[in-house]
């Protein structure tokens, strides 16, 4: 059957770079077969190249620009683990929104402490917004250093637990509807 575009769940590895193409690293687009890369997809927003979880894949920009687009403030949950003890205080100030290194005032965002050791923390953040290393450069602005960073969601959408590191699949027409969203 004739199909004009593909949408795909991705468990992003760490080491992969989120590109259609790179002369020196390993892209997403390389660990798909050809059967969808006769698609011409690409990357729905990035992860950095350290970073594994959920990433998302089209050859639709709509479906792009209608997650990625500033102005529709979908939200993205993070797991990290950091070095540093994390504090209700950090809470408070990602709730208010910290200001980066660079004078970039972020916007508000959700911070869960899921655990704290002597000198470490893990977290859950949900943010809006997706700029450059933001979620490192959020804890850096608390004082903390990421250690581990996986993307859990986007949206409503969860990543799918079956997905090994490097695996992906379509996305069902329910996963399309949690962003409100009907193919053409």
């Amino acid at each position: 059957t004739y199909q004009k575009y593909i949408y795909l769940m991705m468990n992003k590895p760490p080491g992969v770079i989120s590109a259609t193409e790179d002369k020196r690293d390993e892209t997403v687009i390389d660990l798909l077969f050809e059967d969808v890369t006769y698609f011409k997809p690409f990357p729905v927003g990035r992860l950095d190249k350290d970073t594994e979880g959920l990433l998302l894949l089209t050859n639709d920009g709509s479906f792009n620009h209608a997650l990625m687009s500033p102005k529709k403030h979908v939200e993205k949950t993070y797991y990290a683990e950091v070095t540093g003890v994390l504090t209700q205080e950090d809470v408070e100030a990602i709730a208010a929104g910290v200001t980066l290194e660079d004078g970039y005032q972020a916007k508000p965002g959700k911070l869960v402490i899921l655990s704290t050791t002597e000198t470490d923390s893990t977290l859950e953040l949900t943010i809006t917004e997706g700029k450059f290393h933001q979620v490192k450069r959020m804890m850096l602005a608390l004082g903390k250093e990421v250690t581990f960073l996986k993307r859990r969601s986007i949206g409503r959408l969860e990543l799918d637990p079956a997905l090994a590191l490097g695996d992906y699949r379509e996305l069902t027409p329910a996963e399309l509807s949690l962003f409100e969203w009907q193919p053409e």
